[in-house]
């Protein structure tokens, strides 16, 4: 599914929730029996069958809405979400019946998804049900009928983005960042709210608060999953710091010293991204002087070749069916949304949905004809290809081995658009020759690598939130000092004390849990690796393509037929022979442009 977690849904969990309240609240002698394996493999059943339908019924209503974002859909979503968080809530306390009682392990795993499933909790209260189901609903319209006053036009997010990822003037750069961070404001009070309510759910579930919960969903313990991804951002750090001094060093350069110092943080408007979470947009200016840049430029090729949307998905469809997997299904191409349709608002975030669970895969994406949206094309189809993949196991089994996982599948795909991929699918004639693999590589970690801190910080802070630790008066700073300690950059402007600046991030005010970016990352390097050892791919890394290769293929779809009904570890091992994520595929896969940048930060002074 899309926004919900395990594909799991509303309406019909209200019966099953009836029938475990009776249960409770019968006085009876029943009561005071034990509860037997029988009953809680009776109650799973029923508990997954009519997951399995709510799911559904709230994954169509939250199709509309995304497609025709109205005050109307909005309503109905929220009513279906507050029925959906209403039975979540009441079937995740009814396995507290269960919880002292020796299960076999894959009841007991069921259990454990069943208490984590909603990424927001709601206390077992009707009326704060309703509340926080309104609230989820108020915040996602927001965000998603945003708009910028500028230059005398009214501009939407992909009008501002495209100057933030275009224009080099930084007095633009900034009216149209310091824009769109103000259509958060509004938001700062209903997302305390919500937090305090969610909290409150999380609390009845036995988590201390919702960030633990979410911590919960890897398999081990919350602080020892933290632990490990403090360990895995060691690994790769000295690879961003390095990116980081270079990259700062090229923007001082071309803006000049008044506008960006040769020490400390970065201002975040100069990186080509509204939320500076990836740089690829500079790369222009990180590049210039830097000699005969042979990499590909991507945009031009799609351009000249007569691209459009659907021509995108098409190829990106091809790469996954040369792998050996199954065509998507003529649904596919008849429901989703390609394009933004220039006679109403949608919600232009790109996602990949499942709607019922079994073969109705859509993607939601207003694409548009560049390289960045030809790899998003390819990241939300491994979604759809995920999705499909599991669909034959139990609900509480459909999804990703962790949420990592989902996010990886399509980007370690994209990590095989070579040049000889380019040329397979005709999008070049010839191979370009050079040994240089710095430009290229360049291009890359401009996004990868980059994108690493951010992906870790965004959960860092919310983890602060939901712990009490930072209140609402401290949101917007707690929230600068980590974006400078972990990204090294700093607000382009001094904050207004009623600045909301996370709720400018679409997966704040939409409750999407940030960790498995960062995971993904990892993982996408790691899965790449792993397919390219297999296809026995002898020469650099980053050159190895397995577009084609039915075996390494087969051997991927076996891990992702599993789902998430083992552990992330047996998964992980399924396909890399491995039970650890590291970053060493990741360091691996960058080791030429780690030495070149090396070389070139030798008499800078780097860190901030």
């Amino acid at each position: 599914m899309s926004q919900f977690k395990s594909g799991i849904s509303t309406v019909a969990m209200v019966t099953a929730m009836a029938f475990g309240l009776a249960a409770c609240n019968d006085t009876s002698v029943e009561e005071t029996k034990a509860p037997t394996v029988e009953e809680a493999a009776a109650f799973m059943a029923d508990a997954e069958k009519q997951l399995f339908e709510a799911g559904t019924s709230l994954e169509r209503k939250a199709w509309v809405q995304a497609n025709f974002v109205t005050v109307d859909t909005s309503a109905i979503v929220a009513e279906a979400d507050e029925e959906f968080t209403l039975l979540g809530v009441k079937l995740a306390n009814e396995t507290k019946r269960f919880q002292d009682l020796e299960l076999p392990a894959e009841l007991r795993r069921k259990m454990n998804i069943l208490k984590g499933a909603l990424t927001l909790p709601a206390p077992d209260d009707a009326a704060k049900t309703a509340e926080l189901a309104k609230i989820k609903a108020n915040l996602d319209a927001t965000y998603a009928t945003g708009k910028v006053e500028m230059e005398g036009e009214t501009l939407s997010l992909g009008a501002v983005s495209d100057i933030i990822a275009s224009d080099r003037t930084p007095e633009r750069l900034l009216a149209a960042w310091d824009g769109w961070h103000k259509i958060s404001k509004p938001m700062k009070d209903d997302y305390a709210r919500m937090v305090d309510i969610a909290n409150e759910g999380a609390r009845e579930l036995g988590y201390k608060d919702v960030g633990a919960m979410w911590r919960s969903g890897y398999d081990m313990d919350p602080d020892e999953f933290a632990t490990m991804v403090d360990g895995l951002w060691g690994e790769v750090k000295p690879l961003y710091d390095a990116l980081h001094c270079h990259v700062r060093s090229k923007l001082s350069d071309f803006y000049g010293d008044r506008v960006v110092s040769d020490t400390g943080p970065i201002p975040a408007h100069l990186l080509g991204n509204m939320w500076a979470q990836e740089w690829g947009n500079i790369n222009d200016v990180v590049q210039q002087g830097a000699g005969s840049d042979a990499s590909i430029d991507v945009t031009s090729l799609l351009k000249d070749n007569g691209y459009d949307a659907i021509k995108m998905v098409e190829k990106a469809e091809g790469f996954f069916t040369s792998l050996g997997f199954d065509p998507l299904p003529d649904t596919f191409w008849d429901r989703s949304l390609f394009v933004k349709p220039a006679d109403r608002e949608v919600q232009c975030h790109a996602s990949a949905w499942n709607v019922d669970g079994k073969e109705d895969v859509r993607i939601k994406m207003c694409t548009k004809v560049n390289a960045e949206d030809f790899v998003t094309v390819h990241h939300e189809l491994g979604h759809n290809f995920y999705q499909r993949a599991y669909n034959k196991q139990d609900p509480l089994h459909m999804n990703g081995a962790n949420d990592g996982f989902h996010e990886a599948i399509g980007d370690m795909v994209a990590l095989s658009m070579t040049p000889d991929y380019l040329k397979q699918i005709g999008l070049i004639d010839e191979v370009p020759e050079s040994s240089d693999p710095v430009p290229a590589l360049m291009r890359q970690a401009l996004d990868k690598v980059a994108f690493l801190p951010f992906g870790l910080m965004v959960d860092k802070w919310r983890w602060q939130v939901f712990s009490g630790e930072v209140g609402p008066d401290q949101y917007n700073d707690v929230w600068w000092k980590l974006r400078e300690e972990y990204q090294g950059l700093k607000a382009p402007n001094d904050r207004p004390a009623d600045a909301f600046d996370p709720g400018a991030k679409y997966h704040i005010p939409g409750n999407t849990p940030y960790m498995r970016y960062f995971l993904a990352r990892i993982l996408q390097f790691q899965f790449y690796k792993a397919a390219c050892d297999q296809a026995g791919w002898t020469g650099p890394l980053h050159e190895c393509s397995i577009y084609g290769n039915k075996e390494v293929g087969k051997k991927f779809n076996a891990m992702m037929e599993m789902g998430a009904s083992k552990p992330w570890p047996e998964a992980l091992e399924a396909f890399t022979g491995s039970r650890e994520m590291s970053g060493e595929a990741i360091i691996a896969y960058f080791e030429p442009l780690k030495a070149w940048l090396d070389e070139q930060n030798a008499n800078r002074t780097c860190g901030w």
